[in-house]
């Protein structure tokens, strides 16, 4: 991994993830109140529920938060666990548990991902419902992990117990970091009472390692228009070269064909206008199959650059020499024409789109600390369970044991007071 770093201190010039100062001033002023807020508010919380992005289990720890949460019930909630590498992020359970940290993996998106998380915390909190009316839960974590997707989760499975929550303000929830700027509390079960704060995303107020800023600005805790979307891009260009990343996309794609056999499917026709959003109804084939081609043509564009590329990519000049040539590889694959304005700005949003979709595939960018090695791709999936679409990534056969069952029989609830 030193050759990233290097990369980013030569090609992007040293970056100051400074409060107030350097070239990338990303720490707005509604940060730090909201910070100071929270703190106050820890002292009072019964349990805390830490969410972090589950493809930067580290990177996305608020480290300033830590030594207010040591003595207190908590759990941590790997959430976006549908993007992560399903065979690297049970390590990274077993390095929590190690560390004698609760962990759980999760989908906030799913109801029966937030009830494992429910049944965890009521266990944790068995004790304390005996003998106090009310308690409050506290979810906090940096900005863009899941936090209010994960509030409005519980929301709905507490209006499914007690009907008179249905009308109840749900938390807002968006793409961006920054969208919760207020602390908001809900109220979830009855008898005894218990109440979720809802807190904004924070972070440090600086962050000294150029890498983890960057991995923070891949998955969306800051602003793209902050650090730049090209940045962004040559950094993950880096991190999956550095991997092998394209030689795995690649035999990825000579195994679809072989699968598909002599073009017995036939082309697919699509239209463009297909990929408008519409939430009524589900994306249609066209739109689908228009998905999937652009994906191959990205995949393919990289690891044939890769493949042709004869320099050393140990080598950082190598390496940005490398990048050059699949920003050129990637214009030609998103259908840019070089007298676009902006070209590379434009190359660099559809490719971070597609990685921040699990388009591109399914990453954990931090390492696990016990053996700080490289992810290999070839490692991802065995031959035998190599993925036929795009879609769907990782074959039923292949997944590990669903982290929904992580939680043992022994935390199975004893009562239903919480949900």
């Amino acid at each position: 991994m030193g050759v990233i770093k290097k990369v980013m201190k030569t090609g992007l010039g040293e970056m100051g993830f400074n409060k107030g100062g350097g070239p990338v001033n990303w720490f707005p002023g509604h940060m730090a109140a909201a910070s100071r807020a929270i703190r106050d508010r820890l002292k009072l919380a019964d349990f805390v529920i830490e969410v972090r992005d589950s493809r930067i289990p580290l990177s996305s720890t608020n480290e300033e938060l830590q030594p207010l949460l040591a003595g207190k019930r908590r759990l941590i909630a790997l959430n976006k666990k549908d993007l992560a590498n399903p065979n690297i992020l049970p390590k990274w359970l077993r390095h929590f548990e190690s560390d004698k940290q609760d962990c759980l993996s999760i989908n906030a998106h799913s109801k029966h991902s937030v009830r494992k998380l429910l049944e965890l915390v009521e266990l944790k909190l068995k004790e304390v419902i005996s003998r106090e009316p009310t308690l409050l839960v506290m979810v906090v974590g940096v900005p863009n992990v899941g936090k209010s997707a994960l509030i409005n989760c519980i929301h709905r499975i507490s209006a499914e117990h007690f009907p008179v929550q249905e009308k109840m303000k749900k938390a807002v929830v968006g793409p961006l970091p920054g969208v919760t700027q207020d602390i908001a509390g809900f109220k979830i079960a009855h008898q005894p009472s218990i109440y979720v704060l809802d807190t904004p995303g924070v972070l440090v107020p600086s962050i000294p390692d150029i890498e983890t800023g960057l991995k923070l600005a891949a998955t969306g805790s800051v602003k793209d228009s902050v650090v730049g979307e090209e940045r962004i891009a040559q950094y993950l260009l880096a991190v999956f070269n550095s991997r092998g990343t394209p030689l795995y996309w690649k035999n990825l794609n000579d195994r679809k064909k072989e699968l598909q056999g002599n073009g017995s499917e036939g082309k697919h026709e699509y239209n463009v206008k297909d990929l408008l959003p519409n939430r009524r109804k589900p994306p249609d084939d066209s739109a689908v199959y228009y998905i999937e081609d652009v994906v191959t043509e990205v995949q393919c564009a990289l690891s044939d650059s890769f493949s042709k590329f004869d320099g050393n990519v140990d080598d950082e000049n190598d390496m940005e020499d490398l990048i050059e040539l699949q920003f050129e590889a990637l214009q030609k694959a998103f259908k840019i024409p070089h007298t676009a304005s902006e070209c590379r700005a434009k190359v660099s949003k559809k490719f971070l789109t597609l990685f921040r979709m699990g388009k591109l595939g399914s990453f954990i960018l931090d390492h696990v600390p016990d053996t700080g090695k490289p992810v290999s791709d070839f490692d991802r999936v065995p031959d035998t369970c190599k993925p036929v679409s795009n879609l769907d990534h990782v074959s039923d056969s292949c997944k590990p044991v669903s982290n929904l069952d992580h939680v043992p029989d022994t935390y199975k609830p004893v009562s239903s007071k919480i949900l």
